[in-house]
């Protein structure tokens, strides 16, 4: 029988050797392609905002960033996909508010914690909404239209992307904060409910603002308010809601990169230097500017407050539109 302090001694060697393996991975990472998995369909916005920053994330990193596309439930399928993989780095998550912070009040059976199955990275960047009514409406203001809801209570309507989408919860906020009854008409997808904007069947929706810019300039609707803490870059007469004289109403909706949660940390701030070093260029501030978004960059501990924080924020507001899905 060995002596007690060999098997010790070689303990040790073996810990020192695997540990200096591990090292030696994270050191070198990556030294293959990097799976970026996208929770909706290509063409999006959202795919949009990914493809953007796996390109020069791959540039970067000197291996290819491959986007990977998985859309379904919200962008839950694909959360839950990423939660389920392996923390080496290789298989990272472009959350949003939705995935992150609102479906855990809008799902029931949510088959992954958006804190405790993710190891937050960096924010990317933040974009916001617009509230633009159609051009019958008798309205030139946000307090026009909230007065004019005030003399016709549940008969304006206001359209969105369907149940639980920001649209309709930046719609179920607004009708919170002003204390007025209009109702909710869910599409399936942005696309119909702006033909029925246009054509004067819905009263008003909240929709990006890349998506509006040309409606507004040519006319076709009237916008009233950004629901976002500044005014855009992009319709710099519009005021924010609160300048409008809506207090507590701001719905930054945001991007950004996740890990699986036990992926270590040397790797996670590699991502995240390298992400605060493409989200910092003034090429890519100008890219974002363009598309109506703000190019942001976080620390971990600041991405994961924040998805904490609107996780508490978003809750009450799913619960009192009594939006549910399964």
């Amino acid at each position: 029988m060995k002596p007690i302090h060999c098997l010790t001694a070689a303990f040790a060697a073996t810990c020192l050797l695997a540990s200096s393996v591990v090292n030696a991975q994270e050191a070198s990472y990556p030294t293959r392609p990097v799976n970026l998995v996208v929770p909706f369909a290509a063409g999006g916005p959202t795919d949009a905002m990914a493809r953007i920053l796996a390109q020069r994330l791959g540039e970067r990193l000197g291996q290819q960033v491959v986007v990977d596309n998985r859309g379904g439930a919200g962008g839950s399928i694909a959360a839950e996909l990423v939660a389920r993989s392996k923390a080496d780095g290789y298989t990272l998550f472009f959350g949003t508010t939705g995935t992150m912070a609102i479906n855990p009040s809008l799902y029931a059976n949510l088959r992954y914690d958006p804190v405790k199955d993710f190891a937050p990275v960096s924010l990317m960047a933040t974009t916001m909404n617009v509230l633009v009514v159609n051009r019958q409406l008798p309205v030139k203001t946000l307090d026009d239209l909230v007065k004019l809801t005030k003399t016709k209570p549940n008969e304006l309507t206001y359209g969105s992307a369907g149940n639980g989408s920001s649209n309709h919860l930046s719609g179920e906020l607004f009708r919170s904060a002003a204390d007025i009854r209009i109702n909710h008409i869910p599409y399936k997808g942005s696309a119909p409910a702006l033909v029925d904007l246009l054509a004067g069947r819905i009263s008003m929706m909240f929709d990006t603002i890349a998506q509006q810019t040309q409606n507004i300039a040519a006319g076709k609707v009237t916008a009233l308010a950004v629901n976002g803490p500044t005014r855009s870059p992009l319709l710099p007469d519009v005021p924010t809601a609160q300048q409008a004289g809506l207090d507590d109403f701001d719905v930054t909706i945001w991007y950004g990169v996740l890990a699986p949660v036990g992926t270590p940390e040397s790797i996670v701030n590699r991502l995240q230097r390298e992400i605060a070093a493409i989200m910092g260029t003034e090429d890519m501030k100008a890219r974002m500017q363009k598309d109506g978004a703000t190019a942001q960059s976080t620390t971990p501990a600041e991405f994961a407050d924040l998805i904490k924080n609107d996780t508490a924020k978003w809750a009450p507001v799913v619960k009192n539109s009594g939006a549910s899905l399964n």
